[in-house]
């Protein structure tokens, strides 16, 4: 990165230049330093690094990791150093509380025709796709297993490449696809969503973004939100959200869910008694 400062940095001391350095071609390490740590690893006084903080314009060394943060390109180290910057020593009651209002946000941005129109496009699908990559993988996982308990035909895409293309080649009209696409959508999500429209399959789409461009958003898109942009993002709130829509697909299926789950069990009994 590059801090923007609200002085020439030829105004700067020596000391001080040193300094602006390391926050440029450091930055992860620096937002994970305390005060103290920095001082040792640069060879300075803490004084020094506390006027450097003045000169940047913040009262103190850790408004200038905030400055930092504000700055930074939003990437896994700065997100979560975000979050820890926030709460200061981190408190597991403090991050489930958080994790509740991820929930509770959910909740109030949810569209029940949207969910409804969900349920009904999985209840109704020939064959269900399931894509998901990095992070969400977990997600997909979990939805492939579940849909298969139902009984339902999921197949779970390859994470890229072309054997995602080999994956997807015979979905078409009838076919639900299942992305998750929350930050940005990826290349992936773009093949997806292109050959849903060729192909004639639906997409469904779990979104952290409420506002989408025509041409990133799926037919079907559920919002869940996973905290602010430059904090951790969770997946408390979307692993719910894929819970609560499995438990009303069940529903949907009814006699029909419950008979493939009923022969699970009578499996499971026949060859793992006990």
């Amino acid at each position: 990165m590059e801090l923007r400062l609200p002085i020439p940095p030829e105004q700067l001391t020596r000391a001080e230049r040193s300094i602006l350095d390391f926050i440029n071609t450091n930055t992860d390490a620096f937002l994970f330093l305390s005060i103290g740590q920095l001082a040792e690893r640069l060879g300075l006084s803490e004084a020094t690094l506390s006027r450097f903080a003045r000169h940047a314009g913040c009262r103190d060394f850790k408004a200038l990791k905030t400055l930092v943060l504000e700055q930074a390109a939003a990437g896994p180290a700065v997100k979560l150093a975000g979050t820890l910057q926030r709460s200061g020593r981190f408190s597991p009651r403090d991050w489930l509380a958080s994790q509740q209002a991820c929930l509770e946000t959910t909740a109030a941005q949810l569209d029940e025709e949207e969910f409804d129109r969900a349920v009904t496009a999985l209840a109704g699908a020939r064959r269900i796709y399931i894509h998901g990559k990095n992070a969400s993988a977990s997600l997909a996982r979990l939805l492939h297993f579940r849909l298969r308990r139902l009984g339902l035909d999921a197949r779970l895409l390859p994470a890229s490449g072309s054997e995602l293309l080999e994956g997807l080649a015979g979905a078409g009209e009838g076919d639900v696809a299942v992305l998750f696409s929350f930050s940005k959508l990826s290349r992936e999500g773009r093949i997806l969503l292109e050959q849903g429209r060729a192909a004639g399959y639906t997409t469904l789409a779990f979104v952290s973004r409420t506002c989408l461009p025509p041409d990133q958003a799926a037919d079907i898109n559920l919002f869940a939100y996973r905290g602010p942009e430059k904090e951790y993002h969770s997946m408390a709130a979307p692993a719910a959200l894929v819970d609560g829509l499995l438990v009303a697909l069940t529903q949907e299926l009814g006699p029909r869910g419950a008979a493939a789950l009923e022969r699970l069990q009578k499996l499971k009994k026949q060859y793992y008694p006990g």
